[in-house]
């Protein structure tokens, strides 16, 4: 099987490669159940990210480092579902391709986050920022809601979300071509 080492705030870990297409392989960065990456990416992204209200992700892969984050930092979290749940109440929607997700997909936020939000300085993270599609699905949520972005930060930048100056990452994921 072939792994891709890295090296995320410290800590050593083999990747898994995946193919996406015949051509493209994605190195598979899966921080659930990754205490450790989890605590000391939180902690080596909040060095770097300007002050904040609030930490916004999308479900479901940046959740841990989402809540990590507002643990170790502000308090705060809001987590933008991929789908209506019965106690949210006039959603506000958008829409999202993902480099990892097969489908088109849609983000939403209940009324009660969208008030919250409202006028709050938003970090958005997530896990790995590849495609950008699902950052600019949350900054679109933001603009809804009337939130002020200060900040987009995930662990990994792959491919060319590297050279990306919008974004703040601790650390380059190559995709892998044949």
């Amino acid at each position: 099987m072939d792994t891709y080492k890295i090296s995320i705030a410290g800590v050593e870990r083999d990747l898994q490669l995946f193919p996406v297409d015949e051509n493209v392989s994605i190195a598979a960065f899966i921080m659930f159940g990754d205490v450790e990456v989890t605590e000391k990416a939180a902690a080596a992204l909040l060095e770097k990210c300007p002050a904040h209200d609030v930490v916004v992700s999308a479900e479901a892969k940046g959740i841990p480092l989402c809540y990590e984050m507002a643990r170790q930092g502000c308090r705060e979290y809001v987590i933008a579902r991929k789908s209506v749940k019965v106690y949210m109440r006039n959603c506000t929607e958008v829409v999202v391709n993902s480099i990892t997700t097969a489908r088109e997909q849609k983000l939403y936020l209940g009324d009660d986050d969208v008030k919250f939000l409202r006028g709050k300085r938003v970090l958005l993270v997530d896990d790995v920022v590849s495609t950008g599609e699902s950052l600019a699905a949350l900054e679109h949520l933001m603009d809804s809601c009337g939130a002020e972005i200060v900040g987009k930060a995930c662990v990994l930048a792959e491919g060319e979300a590297k050279n990306r100056d919008d974004i703040i990452f601790l650390e380059p994921l190559p995709l892998f071509t044949k």
